[in-house]
């Protein structure tokens, strides 16, 4: 490992503080010396040209947890100038598995894949990812709708006593493995299943390890202050720190409620009860196609769910309800991102009136049919926000930055599909678009929200500050060029202006090009490394 110094640059810190004129000096990985003129002889000299060098950001949602396996670069995450991510949300992590449902909190790019390893409890997940080599830092939560799936399956129930008690063992073992906490899909079965003490009587063995709770709330439309309320609940409860994922409001209806959610959190934490967000910046959301139907249709799991889709009466009666849900333009508000087969890939990036029209169909048909066809496995988008709302959210104190994206690629077998511009652009939007040209904060303040704050949220004492002692992950980038190029209609675009990005002090990411290094590590909870 070669010993680098870094001069001619403006350090920012990670703090918020303002920047300065340094040097970096960096050893063993680590961050040495940090000071306006070092004193060292290295056998790696970067000239930064002024720009500025700031720690490595943490993506603080994100949803990588098994593409590694397919491919193990992160390319769509380091060449933003991310170097860790907060893997296992929204209730769907890689592990625990039942040793007859390998499948389970595999991501749809990996399912399937005759390559990937097998493993049954977090400990042997983490493993698995340590032997493969990731691009960047994985920081992992275990989810609550896996743990439901290992230890009670998917029924729409309350667990009986054997069960939460299988549970809770499981939460333990990946405390104990090393997840930094769990996290909840409130509108995803099963997860959406559990009732509020379940989730607390959970939330009380992970805070006995320190763990924090992240939980996609049950509802981010018109009963958003109620899922706030709910989230803010557990926290007081169990006396666990609550982190609310991607925080907005999904409905027009509901547009301009963030500023009584935001509201909510400060006086939660006045009153002692720990409550961070995180977000990223866009007006649309990604999940799969299937969350359009109703929770009760997926009692049972997938194979029950597609059998109520071709019922001819169920069938009839779900169709009801999503066309009411759905409005009068929910439909061109949807937009198709992935499939499983050939069959259908014309459907990516088209809105679903788009597909609809090309089938001559009406578009809860359409739906329907993509969604039996394809077993369920269709990924889409939906416009739903507005950008009063996602600046509000952005400029609050507790708001951190997260993708809420897995790691992609233009090329390999992560290049498949029309994914979410997260994927591709998130961290390089915000000093873009919102620091630089719109002015929402000081660019000291948008790395703080990528670099010092989420590392504080999840206790990574070693990272996301430029301070000696620290692991030296750095982002070199310039500060008056720096922004997305991905879009809705074209996604799989790197940024520009990210210019050189080092991880555990490999140069991964020069002059904007990836060196082929493979510098990630697995982090674990509570351990050295």
């Amino acid at each position: 490992m070669q010993d680098i110094l870094i001069k001619n640059v403006r350090v920012i810190d990670g703090t918020g503080a303002p920047w300065f004129h340094g040097e970096v000096f960096v050893k063993d990985g680590k961050i040495a010396v940090v000071a306006k003129k070092v004193e060292a002889t290295a056998s790696r000299v970067i000239d930064g040209q002024g720009l500025v060098l700031a720690p490595g950001f943490i993506d603080s949602h994100s949803h990588s947890d098994t593409n590694w396996f397919l491919d193990p670069r992160g390319e769509s995450k380091i060449r933003q100038g991310v170097t860790t991510e907060v893997t296992g949300q929204c209730g769907e992590s890689g592990a625990p598995k039942r040793l007859d449902d390998q499948d389970a909190g595999q991501t749809e790019a990996a399912q399937g894949d005759a390559k990937m390893p097998t493993w049954s409890s977090f400990d042997e997940y983490l493993t698995a990812l340590s032997r493969n080599g990731v691009g960047v830092n994985l920081a992992t939560l275990v989810g609550h709708g896996t743990v439901r799936i290992a230890g009670m399956g998917y029924d729409d129930r309350r667990p009986t006593p054997d069960e939460m008690a299988r549970m809770k063992e499981y939460m333990k073992e990946a405390m104990e493995a090393g997840a930094f906490g769990f996290s909840s899909g409130l509108i995803y079965p099963p997860s959406a299943y559990a009732s509020t003490d379940e989730l607390v009587e959970l939330a009380k063995v992970v805070a006995s390890y320190g763990g924090i709770y992240a939980t996609h709330m049950r509802n981010e439309e018109l009963a958003l202050l109620q899922s706030v309320n709910e989230a803010i609940e557990i926290g007081h409860r169990a006396g666990i720190p609550v982190h609310i994922s991607h925080h907005k409001a999904c409905d027009k209806r509901a547009w301009g409620q963030v500023k009584q959610s935001l509201a909510m959190i400060d006086e939660a934490r006045r009153h002692g009860v720990d409550v961070t967000a995180d977000q990223y910046p866009y007006v649309a959301t990604a999940t799969g196609l299937s969350a359009i139907i109703p929770s009760w249709a997926h009692d049972g799991g997938p194979k029950a769910l597609l059998a109520r889709l071709k019922d001819p009466e169920v069938g009839a009666a779900l169709k009801s309800k999503v066309e009411l849900d759905q409005g009068d333009d929910g439909w061109y508000r949807l937009m198709i991102t992935d499939v499983k087969s050939e069959k259908n890939k014309a459907c990516e990036g088209k809105r679903m009136t788009e597909i609809a029209a090309m089938w001559g169909i009406p578009p809860v048909e359409a739906a329907w049919r993509l969604l039996c066809e394809e077993e369920l496995e269709v990924g889409y988008v939906r416009f739903a926000m507005c950008e009063d709302d996602v600046k509000t959210v952005m400029k609050h104190p507790c708001v951190m930055i997260g993708s809420d994206a897995s790691a992609r690629a233009i090329d390999g077998p992560l290049s498949t599909g029309s994914p979410h511009p997260r994927a591709f652009g998130t961290f390089p939007r915000v000093l873009g678009k919102y620091c630089r040209e719109e002015g929402l904060f000081p660019l000291e303040t948008a790395v703080y929200k990528m670099t010092g704050l989420p590392a504080w949220r999840l206790g990574l004492w070693d990272r996301g500050l430029v301070r000696p002692g620290m692991a030296a992950d750095l982002v070199l980038f310039d500060p008056d060029k720096v922004i997305d190029t991905a879009t809705f209609e074209n996604p799989k675009q790197y940024p520009v202006g990210i210019e050189c990005v080092i991880v555990n002090g490999e140069v991964v990411i020069e002059n904007g090009q990836h060196t082929g290094a493979i510098a990630g590590k697995v982090l674990r909870r509570g351990r050295s490394e």
